[in-house]
C-alpha cells in the first residue's frame, strides 16, 4: 500500500521519503541484528511497489500481455491517488471478484502470493501534464533494477512481444549473456524475460519470477530478509566480474529449500517457482565504502519504485520485534495520517511495508457489490 499525497510526491500523507538519511536510517544501515529469529505473526512477502503514470496503458500490459490478473484497487480521492494489484495466478483459476470492492480486499489482504502494487497519481495521465514520467531505476547508485517473468522459450515470446508492440531494452541474442531479455513496461520499467530451467512444468505462459534490488552488504540485507521469514534459495557468485546475486523465497517450506544454495540444482529450482523470488545484486566492494548508498527510489526527480511489502498478524508486535534486532523505522504503526501500517527500513534504506494480514479500514472508496 503506498499512497501519496501529491503525484510527485513519494509517500502517502504525512510520510515523505527523503533522499538523506535520517539518524534513525543511519543507524538502522550500521547495524546487524541481534537474533536470527523470524519475527513472529507469520510474516509473507506480499507487494512490489512501482509508481504508473497512466493506468490505462499499464494494467493492460501486466494483464493482456504479461497474462496476469487484475484482483483489487483501492480509490483515494481525497488524496488523489489509486492504486491497483495485479498478480499472476495459477492457470485456468478464475478470478470472479471485483477490483474495489470488500470481498476482493479481503481476497488481498489474505493471499498468500505476492503481488505487484501499481500506484498512479491523479493527473499525471493527462496530455501536457506537467510531470517528465516516473524513474525507471538503473542510473548511477540506483538500487531498484527490474522485475521478471519467466516462461518456457525466451525467443518465441520475444518474438510475440514485438509483433505486439513491446520495445526492448535488451533482446535475447543481444549483449554478453545471451538467451535472456528485457523489456520495456508503458512507464520504462525493466521486465526481464527469463527461460524456466524445465519447460511445462508451470502452464501459465508467464509467471512474475523477480523483484530485483541492489545492495550495499548481503551479509546485512540477507539477514534482515530472513528476519521477514524469507528463505535463500540460491547464491550465483560471478568474482571476475565482481559481483553476486542472492536469491530469497517468501512461504517455502524448509525442505523445498536448497541445503547448498550456491549449487548448479538451488540455481535451477528458482526458475521452476511459481512465486516471484526477490533478487539482491551485490556489486563487490560497496560494502567496504562507507560513503556508499544505492537511491531508494522515492527520492525527489528519482521516484519510480516504492517499496516492498510484508503481510504480518500483528504490526504493532512485529514492528517491536523490528527494532528489537536494531532495525529503524520511516513511519511507526502509529505515525501518520494511516495508522496500523508501518515503515521499516532494510539495511540499504528502502522502505519496507508492514501491513496487517486480512487488512482494515484504510479510508479508500470501496465499489459497491
Amino acid at each position: 500500500l503506498s499512497p501519496t499525497s501529491s503525484r510527485l510526491s513519494s509517500s502517502r500523507p504525512g510520510l515523505s521519503f527523503a533522499a538523506a538519511a535520517s539518524p534513525t536510517l543511519i543507524r538502522a544501515m550500521s547495524s546487524t541484528p541481534t537474533t536470527n529469529d523470524v519475527i513472529s505473526g507469520r510474516p509473507t512477502w506480499h507487494q512490489s511497489m512501482i509508481r504508473i503514470a497512466d493506468p490505462s496503458k499499464t494494467l493492460p500490459f501486466y494483464t493482456d500481455v504479461l497474462g496476469m490478473t487484475y484482483i483489487d484497487r483501492l480509490e483515494f480521492p481525497q488524496w488523489n491517488f489509486s492504486i491497483y494489484f495485479v498478480t499472476t495466478l495459477p492457470e485456468g483459476e478464475k478470478y470472479a471478484l471485483t477490483p474495489g470492492t470488500k470481498a476482493a480486499h479481503d481476497y488481498l489482504w489474505n493471499y498468500d502470493g505476492v503481488t505487484i502494487e501499481l500506484t498512479h497519481n491523479h493527473g499525471t495521465e493527462k496530455a501536457g501534464a506537467d510531470f517528465k514520467g516516473y524513474h525507471p531505476g538503473n542510473a548511477e547508485r540506483d538500487g531498484f533494477g527490474h522485475i521478471a517473468v519467466n516462461c518456457d522459450d525466451v525467443y518465441a515470446s520475444c518474438e510475440e512481444l514485438e509483433a505486439r508492440g513491446i520495445t526492448f531494452k535488451k533482446k535475447p541474442d543481444e549483449g554478453r549473456m545471451k538467451g535472456l531479455a528485457f523489456a520495456y513496461d508503458p512507464d520504462g520499467y525493466w521486465v526481464e524475460i527469463v527461460r524456466r530451467r524445465a519447460a511445462g512444468k508451470i502452464p501459465n505462459k508467464y509467471n512474475f519470477s523477480q523483484t530485483m534490488l541492489r545492495v550495499k552488504d548481503p551479509k546485512k540485507s540477507v539477514e534482515f530478509y530472513k528476519s521477514l521469514g524469507m528463505k535463500v534459495m540460491s547464491e550465483r557468485h560471478f568474482p571476475q566480474a565482481e559481483f553476486s546475486l542472492y536469491f530469497l523465497a517468501s512461504n517455502v517450506p524448509d525442505e523445498d529449500v536448497p541445503s547448498d544454495p550456491t549449487s548448479a540444482e538451488a540455481a535451477a529450482k528458482v526458475s521452476t517457482l511459481f512465486q516471484p523470488v526477490l533478487e539482491l545484486t551485490h556489486n563487490h566492494g560497496t560494502e567496504n565504502d562507507a560513503d556508499f548508498k544505492h537511491y531508494n527510489g522515492n527520492e525527489e526527480g528519482r521516484q519510480g519504485f516504492g517499496h516492498i511489502g510484508f503481510l504480518v498478524d500483528d504490526v504493532y508486535k512485529a514492528c517491536d520485534e523490528i527494532k528489537e534486532m536494531g532495525y529503524g523505522f520511516k513511519k511507526e504503526p502509529d505515525g501518520g495520517n494511516m495508522k496500523g501500517l508501518a515503515f521499516a527500513w532494510d539495511p540499504d534504506g528502502y522502505p519496507v511495508e508492514i501491513i496487517k494480514r486480512g487488512g482494515m479500514d484504510y479510508g479508500q472508496k470501496d465499489v459497491e457489490e
